[in-house]
């Protein structure tokens, strides 16, 4: 494993243990509401502040991009965290939230990190080296056909815009597939992709944050990722489709078909 990825993995455990132990008080937990539907907790704060301490520990004249603090230094060496990605799950008590980390150097996200403390599952991947489940190679699923494929999405939650044109992606596309989930954590679901769980994954609006490491995951595993025109510009837009060679073409037609 690569030295900066094993520096992630520890800290995306050391974030786990902090998550877990929280998990078990969860009527203790006070939210804080960063913006409508966006919610915040201590327990966010304390597993990020775990996973800096354990990367600057290694590499303390890298940058940090945090979802709760931040940016912090500058360096050619950036870390993408979300601590805890899935934090109205977490709080509800529903198993599915995961702690997502990616290093990017010089403008190119190269180690991730997606791990699931619930299943004690542990996504990673280095550009050029290729995707892992718990040790094990992953690839995308052989899915061909949309009409046999399982689709990944994410509803709008805080900005609305788009949704007249989600909405009317979702119909089209939970006609087309064998089937369409929300289980609403970005970083698990473009994971889940990457392991041939979901055999595709679409969402508007994401943050860096939630899908640095997850894209990663999913090219490392043979899978495609554009924006929802087909462009390279994900990262910046935050709008992910992604998905196995031949599902992806098919789901982008159904969304181009929708977008103004």
């Amino acid at each position: 494993m690569h030295p900066m990825l094993n520096t992630a993995v520890r800290a995306a455990r050391r974030a786990a243990t902090v998550i877990q132990r929280a998990s078990n008080n969860l009527d203790l937990i006070t939210p804080e509401k960063k913006g409508h539907n966006d919610f915040v907790t201590e327990v966010d704060r304390a597993a990020e502040q775990a996973i800096i301490e354990t990367i600057l520990e290694a590499y303390p004249n890298h940058a940090i991009l945090a979802e709760e603090s931040g940016k912090r230094g500058n360096s050619e060496y950036v870390w993408i965290i979300d601590p805890l990605d899935g934090t109205t799950n977490f709080l509800h008590g529903f198993p599915q939230y995961a702690i997502s980390i990616a290093l990017e150097h010089k403008g190119v996200i190269t180690q991730a990190v997606v791990y699931d403390p619930n299943r004690n599952d542990l996504f990673t991947a280095t550009r050029g080296v290729g995707a892992f489940l718990n040790d094990r190679r992953i690839r995308v699923s052989k899915v061909r056909e949309l009409s046999d494929a399982l689709v990944g999405t994410g509803f709008p939650y805080t900005k609305f815009n788009n949704l007249e044109n989600y909405l009317n992606i979702f119909r089209d596309m939970a006609q087309k597939a064998a089937g369409v989930r929300r289980p609403g954590a970005a970083a698990l679901d473009l994971a889940y992709v990457a392991c041939g769980r979901f055999d595709g994954f679409f969402e508007f609006d994401l943050k860096l944050v939630d899908i640095a490491a997850g894209t990663l995951l999913v090219q490392e595993a043979g899978g495609l990722v554009t924006d929802l025109n087909g462009e390279e510009k994900f990262l910046e837009s935050g709008d992910v489709l992604c998905g196995t060679p031949r599902v992806f073409g098919q789901m982008l037609s159904v969304i181009r078909g929708h977008l103004k």
